[in-house]
């Protein structure tokens, strides 16, 4: 799995639509995770936050809409948008979806286009930088597109770990982000970093950031992690 891609859980009952649906966004460049029912999904949320859930409302057990709203509950998994699937067409069906918490909502059958770009949509307003988009807080810009930052008339250039960590920062202003949850999102849970790694790829952002004049925006929280702003 690349470090950029954004991750996406798809959690579907039936084997063959939750085949179908995985082999798509993986072909649109997702890292897909697969969940056959709400109770695997619950696990796979807590060993791994995806980026995305797209979640069936029918499924034996544990119903998607319980799952939604078990997660929606929780102040460290409710922003994780989620996408519901549902034969139920009705418009109170539509709105118990989107009232349990529901970012969207898809009647079955349904066009793996639009799902794709509803996804997409989605992922523009969670992880902006994976699809090109340019950030921008005070007066430093990133281009990801282009993968130039910008801090005033001045470019910057970052390292390709300094480049992520700045794109994880710039996303979510203000988000305090544990040394943890830095190693998961820049380096990758595959791969084994010592937590003080993080601490030294801080140490030259910052470097870069204030080389050219300027108040360092990268604020130590003690006892929790990092945070922009």
């Amino acid at each position: 799995m690349s470090i950029d891609q954004p991750r996406v859980l798809v959690v579907e009952d039936e084997p063959a639509q939750r085949e179908v649906l995985s082999y798509n966004l993986e072909a649109e460049g997702f890292a897909v995770s697969r969940a056959q029912n709400g109770e695997e999904a619950l696990l796979l949320v807590d060993e791994d936050l995806p980026d995305i859930i797209v979640l069936d409302w029918m499924m034996p057990n544990l119903s998607g809409i319980e799952v939604c709203r078990r997660l929606k509950i929780r102040p460290e998994t409710r922003g994780i948008p989620i996408i519901m699937l549902s034969a139920r067409s009705e418009e109170v069906d539509k709105v118990r979806g989107l009232e349990t918490g529901a970012d969207d909502y898809v009647v079955k059958p349904y066009s793996v286009i639009e799902l794709m770009a509803r996804v997409r949509s989605q992922l523009r307003r969670v992880r902006p930088s994976t699809v090109g988009q340019r950030l921008e807080f005070e007066d430093i810009v990133l281009d990801a597109e282009s993968h130039k930052v910008m801090r005033g008339p001045d470019e910057l250039k970052l390292g390709p770990t300094e480049f992520r960590l700045l794109s994880t920062f710039m996303e979510k202003p203000g988000r305090v982000w544990s040394r943890e949850q830095l190693l998961d999102r820049v380096w990758g849970r595959d791969i084994y970093v010592d937590t003080r790694t993080v601490d030294v790829h801080i140490g030259r952002l910052r470097k870069v950031l204030t080389k050219h004049g300027g108040e360092d925006p990268v604020r130590t929280v003690r006892g929790a992690g990092y945070a922009l702003g």
